[in-house]
């Protein structure tokens, strides 16, 4: 039996879905989730086979629920669905990935479950870059023993480069990222700032910026014990920053 999640934040969407889905004959199972994070919820509790996901979604939009998934071990295949006819769908199909045209027709939809592929990290990025209206994710996750860890951004307080992984430190500990240190600077250019080559920090959780005895600058940042060094290069943009925060 095929399991399928529906996940729209429209109740009548996600009844016409299912009501395609009943007309296509197919064995399947249907759940349902109405936002981002309980669609993270339903994905864990139930495993299903393909998810029909609506991208744009209050709590948590489509395109971070698919960029949590990329983490998983056996994700499940994704289908887009939008009313919005926009420049991302160009992205959709360059890269394979399918996408459903509100208001959905049952021929469409077929084919769409016929096709359906399993979304790849570097397949979400792009369609960020070029969905400009996606905006940056509202929470940061990683996989770890089978279960996804998803932290929010405004917690984060710093998020540093360890060989080929970021460390992503809050107050209750650090998630291991497998997300390269210049794609989040990118993504969240507006919430950090760089301090070092291998560190972005969080500009609302700035403490200070503090001098140690061998004259090198320190970081302090509320909620968490660890200082992180400023490099030179950074240092006065980091002190304009601080200016400005304080202004």
């Amino acid at each position: 039996m095929l399991k399928i999640l529906i996940v729209d934040d429209e109740p009548l969407a996600r009844d016409r879905m299912a009501s395609l889905l009943a007309e296509l004959q197919i064995t399947h199972e249907v759940f349902e989730a109405s936002n981002g994070m309980m669609a993270l919820e339903r994905i864990a509790e139930h495993h299903p086979d393909i998810v029909l996901l609506d991208i744009r979604m209050p709590v948590m939009d489509g395109l971070e629920v698919a960029h949590h998934l990329t983490g998983h071990d056996d994700p499940p295949a994704i289908i887009f669905s939008t009313a919005y006819q926009n420049h991302a769908l160009e992205a959709f199909n360059t890269h394979a990935v399918d996408y459903l045209l509100k208001p959905v027709r049952q021929e469409r939809l077929g084919e769409a479950l016929e096709r359906a592929s399993i979304l790849k990290r570097a397949t979400i990025a792009d369609v960020r870059k070029q969905d400009k209206s996606a905006g940056s994710r509202s929470h940061l996750s990683a996989s770890f023993k089978g279960d996804l860890i998803l932290v929010p951004v405004d917690e984060i307080r710093y998020l540093r480069a360890e060989q080929k992984y970021v460390i992503a430190g809050w107050p209750d500990g650090e998630l291991l990222l497998d997300e390269t240190l210049v794609s989040l600077e990118e993504e969240l250019a507006e919430d950090f700032v760089r301090i070092h080559r291998n560190a972005l920090v969080a500009n609302r959780h700035i403490d200070a910026l503090v001098k140690d005895s061998d004259g090198s600058y320190l970081v302090s940042m509320s909620g968490v014990n660890k200082q992180l060094q400023v490099s030179r290069r950074n240092l006065g943009y980091l002190r304009k920053q601080l200016r400005n925060k304080q202004n």
